[in-house]
């Protein structure tokens, strides 16, 4: 990127330094020794030769904090051209160190850290510039600036970086998304909201917590999340589920797990013959947890009738969850003593591999077992 050139001012200086603006924005003098020699450089087509002058750039501007952040932000990329990926890395958090809030290096720094498919520094830049794009609304205003100056410079900014915030955002959010290890997802995520907080993703954000949550057990902070994202939006489906599965853990949870699978049959319309796969499985997980609380409560014939919905909804569209319906079904069936039943359904869902193969398999076991000596008895 070429310098800017401004022909008043003899000097290199950030704009943030001349005004109240929270952004930073690198700007170089016309005419001064730095910008004939980031000419040059820029002229030159040869990247190891461009490479080693920003290098000597460097060394000769030392004692100019604006110089060495421009050039190591333009080394950056020049660094990215050659291949060396680590190198660019390495100047371009010397350019941001200079200039924190430079949304312009932000947006460079993390797509060269995209095109390297290397999330952690993704997410490093992509949250800085959602701190960077916070920070403009949170800015005093100078006794000097009138109120109407004040708010339209904001507005300006805010209006300028915009496109590179929706970027950030968007970035972190795919990060997190990617992310296996429940426990680094679940500190992006905090991290995210602390960047974006105003994001437009914050509900599908959420989402990702609670299965972080989940995953990591910690069933205290997931009920917390999961409640504050009802507040926000009470017919929020993924957090009702999760809510639903944590409280149906427990005999005394069933109650709230009742209720909240309840508003999720309502809320996605999984019943409806033009429901979506997305829409019927929620529904299926929705009825299967609404048998589990039956069954902990002791209500057996529901908790059955609620199941057998679960597993005709679940079966085909979603395997995982399907098997864990099927295994409480089971037991229930088991329960009963039904054990034609209870091993027909157990049978279907112990081909499925994951999580609830072994689960159903040991019940599986129990069962044929049981009947065998009740053959015996005979």
């Amino acid at each position: 990127m070429s310098p800017t050139r401004v022909g008043w001012i003899a000097v290199f200086a950030l704009i943030a330094s001349l005004s109240f603006a929270q952004i930073d924005k690198v700007t170089i003098a016309a005419g001064t020794p730095e910008d004939k020699d980031l000419t040059a450089i820029g002229n030159e087509n040869d990247t190891q030769k461009k490479v080693s002058m920003y290098q000597d750039f460097l060394q000769k501007y030392a004692s100019n904090k604006m110089a060495l952040a421009y050039a190591n932000w333009q080394l950056a990329q020049a660094y990215q051209s050659d291949g060396d990926t680590q190198k660019a890395f390495e100047a371009g958090d010397k350019a941001l160190a200079l200039s924190p809030r430079n949304m312009d290096i932000l947006t460079s720094m993390a797509t060269i850290a995209q095109q390297a498919k290397d999330n952690a520094h993704l997410f490093q830049y992509a949250t800085q510039g959602g701190d960077a794009y916070s920070s403009i609304e949170k800015q005093p205003k100078p006794a000097n600036v009138s109120d109407e100056q004040f708010k339209s410079d904001m507005q300006g900014d805010l209006d300028q970086y915009k496109s590179a915030y929706t970027f950030m955002e968007t970035a972190a959010f795919n990060v997190i998304s990617a992310e296996a290890d429940p426990k680094v997802r679940m500190g992006y995520v905090d991290k995210f909201f602390a960047s974006f907080p105003k994001s437009a993703l914050e509900e599908q954000v959420t989402s990702y917590a609670l299965m972080s949550l989940a995953e990591m057990g910690d069933n205290k902070r997931l009920i917390a999340y999961g409640e504050k994202a009802l507040a926000a939006n009470p017919n929020n489906v993924a957090a009702l589920i999760m809510l639903a599965n944590t409280y149906v853990q427990t005999a005394e949870g069933a109650p709230k797990a009742i209720t909240y699978a309840q508003k999720v049959i309502v809320a996605s319309k999984g019943d409806d013959p033009g429901a979506t796969t997305s829409n019927r499985v929620s529904a299926g997980i929705a009825h299967g947890v609404l048998g589990r609380a039956y069954a902990n409560q002791g209500k057996t014939l529901p908790s059955i009738t609620e199941l057998k919905t679960a597993t005709t909804m679940l079966k085909g569209e979603d395997e995982q969850q399907y098997a864990v319906a099927a295994y409480f079904l089971g037991w229930d069936y088991a329960k009963l003593n039904k054990i034609a039943d209870a091993k027909a359904i157990l049978n279907d869902a112990a081909t499925i591999p994951g999580s609830m193969q072994a689960p159903i398999k040991d019940l599986l076991t129990k069962v044929n077992s049981a009947k065998t000596a009740g053959a015996r008895a005979k």
